[in-house]
């Protein structure tokens, strides 16, 4: 893995001719390294300035400002802040703050009237209140992007371009979180802003600063997923690795935490239906990969959000009985 692929998907975003040979390289870089950086995507740059300029606003303030929208508050929707410390991976603390976020949805929604878990409002701040319909927009743009990505992986893939849209992401579940890590100059030994894990879903766009931090795990040891401006980190989750019966391959990552100053980091998830049965479209041809959490994602029945439940559980044990 001598570096992750940097894609220009612009043929792809504009539908022209030029779009399946984008496809054939991110098909590429999912089968050799899961990572891959995408450029010419046509995210607004003044809108990426613009959520980076109202998140440091909003993490600048006060815990006591910040956890009038704790996570506690947003019951099933599972939305809202959470302070550094309370997000496990693997069982371990990571060594930063967010808030998550997903689609807009109104009470009235089917939804949200059945009580599914992971569907509702957003809790956002009153400070700054520019952050909500910043956060809107970009998850409009991002599940645009989404789309896109997915015909390119349809068609890497010699399916149908509409593939994804038609079974799984019609009506995709979007998640969104926007994570701080806090300067630590000197962290405590064996700790990590993110520890070693998995996307659990379909494809993850991720928004990154300029500070660096995010590590991926090849071959030949960890790789530095060094910031390149205005592009987005791609990788696939374990649902794509399970569709693609391993031939396309959901890759552990990390983060490491800064030393100098604060990170910023935006991961989007991109991510099947929740009711979606999630069945391969190849022939498992490889040996499974030891995980570090000794799971296997092609080896449990059930929905995505079947699979999803049993996850997010673990990730804030005190909040998951009012969601699972």
């Amino acid at each position: 893995m001598p570096g992750i692929p940097l894609i220009d998907i612009a043929p792809l975003v504009a539908a022209e001719p030029g779009r399946h040979a984008v496809a054939a390289e991110i098909g590429r870089a999912c089968r050799e390294d899961g990572f891959f950086y995408v450029v010419g995507h046509g995210v607004d740059e003044n809108l990426q300035r613009r959520l980076e300029e109202h998140s440091r606003a909003f993490f600048a303030q006060p815990v006591e400002r910040k956890l009038e929208i704790r996570m506690s508050l947003g019951g099933r929707a599972w939305r809202g802040y959470f302070p550094p410390g309370d997000e496990l991976t693997s069982g371990r603390p990571d060594l930063k703050e967010g808030v998550y976020f997903g689609a807009e949805l109104p009470p009235d929604h089917p939804s949200v009237r059945a009580g599914a878990p992971l569907h509702g409002p957003n809790l956002f701040p009153t400070h700054p209140a520019a952050l909500r319909p910043t956060v809107l927009e970009y998850l409009a743009a991002m599940t645009t992007l989404g789309h896109t990505l997915m015909r390119g992986i349809a068609l890497s893939l010699n399916l149908e371009e509409d593939y994804f849209a038609d079974h799984y992401t019609a009506d995709p579940l979007i998640l969104f979180r926007i994570f701080n890590y806090p300067r630590a100059a000197t962290p405590p030994p064996d700790s990590w802003g993110v520890g070693e894990h998995t996307d659990y879903g379909l494809l993850t766009i991720l928004k990154q600063d300029d500070t660096g931090g995010l590590q991926i795990r090849s071959t030949s040891g960890w790789l530095d997923a060094t910031p390149i401006p205005n592009s987005f980190v791609c990788n696939i989750g374990d649902m794509l690795d399970r569709l693609t019966a391993g031939h396309y391959r959901s890759t552990p990552h990390r983060v490491l935490p800064p030393s100098t100053k604060d990170r910023l980091s935006y991961p989007f998830f991109f991510d099947p239906n929740p009711a979606a049965d999630i069945t391969p479209v190849a022939q498992r041809a490889l040996a499974p990969t030891p995980r570090w959490d000794h799971t296997d994602p092609h080896d449990f029945p059930g929905t995505y959000g079947d699979y999803l439940l049993t996850k997010i559980g673990k990730v804030f044990p005190h909040l998951s009985r009012d969601v699972l």
